[in-house]
């Protein structure tokens, strides 16, 4: 049965000139919504994903994101005017703060993509990333279907003026052995050293063009650079490429830039600790640890670690699994991990934004990963006091201050925050920033990125003092489950795919809960897209969490055939109740 598209409702449009756009007045084009909030590193890959289709079907073709706040801050009007121009979206977007266009489409997950055909019906979902491929391939069919009856060139994207500002959303920064700073100016693609009065420059590194090119200073290209390290030897500096995923090493004598780890190709499969990959996904913070690279790579939630001779890159930590879970390396979860520092105790910090946490990792014989301050993926909020009841608000940066305690670049709420190990308590340092999202001890002072500020700052490191804010919890619907339930994730391939079952079934399911007894059988890891689950009535209500992957191949026409991936990871607030639903479907990608 054919589903009419529902009609786009929000606050406002960006990126239109100031019109409002409807899917009536597009009748006769293609269009893709693409329901995103700018927290999630999936989003982000799937904004990536989605530029190749602009480009090649731009004439039919228009891709609307939805922005569909997460966190309390991504509903701010200016912050996400902020991130529209930050992450480079070239189409429109509504802003939709109270989830009014996410619930009447259903959407689950960060992010979700629809397709309507020109008519208005909507002929496919899914969620996660990894679905460039498929979608071009059903755009072309749609194409080939309804042929003379396109509209052709009368996309509603308008551009914004271009932003004019010496540096453009800068990531992070570090000290240079010769008393300057190195800043990743993430929106310019750029790397520039400043005096020490943080505004100077002393030179650019990188041609301000996006894209992966090795070579002298003048001409190497970086996309979105993030965190760096200056390495013990001092000649050189790594630095996270996040959106290139990879590591690259500039010779800090002639700015010459090369590429250590990583090869422009996003990792999608899931690498378990202790495996090595030549690919990487969105290394975003970098620090020396243990004689040795630890990289946060939030892309597949986990941390690496990288050898600076040989750029062999190594999983350390998480199993990939989004979520706030403690303990030994091979079974802990972490959500996006962003920044990282190293204590003189040889302890790890990670500041892990997408559960709004602080973590620690130990190091020697029996070495874990647990938390500070954080409670999981849907609590968050600004409150001081003992670490148990604190919140942070997706923090992007940490640093060890002089005294051993904990400086946190406290994004969402635009703030610092100081932890402190020997008293387990949490207080505010400063307030009223703009994302900050590096922080660099100083002497006497903290250097600030303030990354939608586009500038550095310095702030005396000051005692701090208490706030006791509101606590929040994402703002979803939950949703009605029945104790047992049928698990089932719809998954069709692309046309000219079929699953990869060479070595077995292509397919992997991972089912946990929050907490814990909520889920009293059906969770784990196996083969297959469906389980049988029971939930704890007496439980009454958490966060299920699902995580499926599954592999399909090109159909070979001349002897080799291309594999793809796709993957996506649900937190799904729930409750039980006796007569609710007994099935719970899921799209990873259905036509």
């Amino acid at each position: 049965m054919k589903v009419r598209a529902p009609e786009l409702r929000g606050r406002r449009w960006l990126n239109t000139g100031g019109e409002d756009v409807t899917l009536a007045g597009l009748r006769g084009r293609i269009v893709v919504l693409d329901f995103w909030t700018f927290c999630c590193v999936n989003c982000l890959h799937a904004l990536d994903e989605l530029r190749p289709l602009e480009a090649e079907f731009g004439d039919v073709l228009t891709i609307i994101g939805v922005h569909s706040p997460k966190f309390l801050h991504e509903a701010d009007p200016a912050a996400v005017e902020a991130a529209v121009e930050r992450y480079d979206v070239t189409h429109p977007v509504l802003d939709d703060p109270e989830l009014t266009t996410w619930d009447a489409y259903a959407a689950r997950a960060w992010p979700t993509l629809a397709v309507v055909d020109p008519d208005g019906f909507v002929v496919a979902r899914m969620a996660g990333e990894g679905h460039g491929p498929g979608l071009a391939a059903l755009v072309r069919e749609l194409v080939a279907t309804h042929g003379d009856r396109l509209r052709r060139g009368d996309d509603p994207y308008v551009p914004p003026p271009a932003p004019d500002t010496a540096l453009r959303f800068p990531g992070a920064v570090v000290a240079l052995p010769g008393g300057t700073f190195l800043v990743s100016d993430t929106a310019h693609h750029q790397l520039v050293e400043l005096e020490t009065d943080l505004e100077t420059e002393v030179r650019r590194i990188g041609s301000g063009e996006r894209g992966l090119a090795d070579g002298a200073a003048a001409t190497a290209r970086f996309s979105e650079p993030q965190g760096l390290l200056v390495l013990p030897s001092g000649d050189a500096v790594l630095v996270a490429d996040t959106v290139n995923h990879a590591v690259r090493r500039v010779d800090l004598a002639d700015g010459t830039v090369s590429t250590l780890a990583g090869t422009g190709e996003q990792l999608r499969e899931r690498v378990a600790v202790g495996t090595a990959s030549a690919l990487l996904s969105s290394p975003w913070d970098l620090v020396w640890w243990g004689g040795t690279v630890v990289v946060a790579m939030a892309g597949p939630h986990q941390l690496w670690t990288l050898d600076p001779a040989t750029g062999e890159a190594r999983v350390l930590a998480g199993t990939t699994t989004e979520g706030l879970r403690d303990g030994a390396f091979d079974e802990a979860f972490f959500a996006q991990p962003s920044g990282l520092a190293a204590g003189p105790d040889g302890t790890l910090w990670v500041a892990d934004s997408e559960i709004s946490a602080l973590r620690r990792v130990g190091d020697g014989p029996g070495a874990a990963v647990a938390t500070a301050v954080g409670q999981g993926l849907f609590e968050f909020g600004h409150r001081d006091g003992p670490a148990a009841q604190a919140l942070l608000q997706h923090p992007l940066g940490v640093s060890v201050l002089p005294d051993g305690s904990i400086a946190v670049a406290d994004t969402y709420n635009g703030a610092v925050r100081r932890f402190d190990p020997a008293t387990n308590l949490v207080s505010t340092l400063a307030e009223g920033l703009a994302e900050p999202s590096d922080l660099l001890v100083d002497g006497e002072t903290l250097v600030v990125v303030e990354s939608a500020a586009h500038r550095l700052v310095r702030l005396p490191v000051p005692a701090g003092s208490l706030v006791s804010g509101d606590a929040h919890v994402v703002r979803r619907t939950p949703t009605s489950l029945a104790p047992d339930v049928a698990l089932r994730i719809g998954f069709a391939p692309p046309t000219g795919q079929h699953l990869d079952d060479r070595y077995g079934d292509p397919t992997s399911l991972t089912v946990t809960a929050d907490p814990p007894s909520l889920l009293l059988s059906g969770g784990g890891t196996a083969a297959g897209l469906t389980r049988e689950l029971r939930l704890d009535p007496g439980v009454g209500a958490g966060v299920l969490q699902v995580a499926v992957t599954a592999a399909a191949c090109d159909d070979p026409s001349d002897g080799f055939a291309a594999c793809h991936r796709y993957q996506q990871d649900w937190g799904i607030p729930v409750t039980v109740d006796d007569g609710g639903p007994a099935e719970l479907a899921l799209d990873l990608r259905s036509v």
